[in-house]
């Protein structure tokens, strides 16, 4: 009974809001950036939108690690990725200004992926030298502005099983030129929500919880760094995950 009310709520509560808080999240995101300011417009309705959407799910929702993070670093965030509600639980409580590293795919969301396209966020393209030298530029240019940070999902694309798969090197390798920390996250909780395999259906209810851990500082520079990083970063977004989810099980869309 309770999971036919929660259901019916989402489709007569939840879907409506959400389309008008999109509609809203991406004409203040328009209007802002053109008028100026746009690291504020770039991210502040982004973070409303997310909470807004999680809020109104009623999905509780627990940080830990907040503390870690120091004020005005900037970061390369590095998180697995479990589900759709991976980007509404980073980007409404992770707390910190950032553009998302996300598949230029994503551009053609109605309103979403005009509002990316307005704040700059950095769509990963590698259709060819020449776009993969753009996507870098892009990201090396954010990162080089005070207090501006990263979100990258290194396995590039969300697991079929709730399981972590392989973490590639992009965003390792932007950390280690720039000699910045990375820092991982774990999310628990989303994949429970809406699994991959349940796209546009009705969601379950489900705490969802982001724990963020301590930033992992480079040591020296080069492919040494590199695999020693991605090595720890794996280690701590695993330690974090609840145990029917841990464990490496491959993503057959690596």
């Amino acid at each position: 009974m309770i999971k036919l009310l929660y259901r019916i709520y989402q489709l007569f509560i939840v879907v409506p809001v959400v389309v008008l808080v999109t509609i809203l999240m991406a004409l203040a995101v328009g209007i802002g950036t053109t008028l100026g300011n746009g690291h504020f417009w770039g991210y502040y309705p982004g973070r409303w939108w997310a909470k807004s959407i999680i809020r109104v799910c009623l999905l509780p929702v627990t940080v830990k690690g907040c503390e870690h993070l120091e004020k005005d670093q900037s970061y390369v965030f590095v998180s697995n990725h479990q589900g759709a509600f991976d980007i509404f639980l980073i980007y409404g409580f992770l707390g910190r200004n950032f553009k998302w590293m996300m598949k230029y795919q994503l551009g053609k969301i109605p309103f979403v992926g005009y509002a990316c396209r307005k704040s700059h966020q950095i769509f990963v393209d590698k259709r060819g030298p020449k776009k993969i030298k753009a996507t870098i530029d892009a990201a090396r240019k954010i990162l080089s502005e005070k207090g501006m940070s990263v979100v990258v999902f290194p396995e590039g694309s969300r697991s079929f099983t709730g399981h972590m798969g392989v973490f590639k090197k992009g965003g390792f390798m932007l950390a280690d030129e720039l000699q910045l920390p990375v820092v991982p996250l774990t999310i628990n909780g989303s994949f429970d929500i809406m699994p991959r395999t349940r796209d546009w259906h009705f969601a379950n209810w489900h705490p969802l919880r982001l724990t963020i851990h301590q930033p992992i500082y480079p040591v020296g520079k080069g492919p040494d760094n590199l695999q020693a990083t991605m090595n720890q970063a794996y280690d701590s977004v695993m330690s974090a995950l609840d145990e029917k989810y841990k464990g490496f099980v491959e993503n057959p869309d690596q």
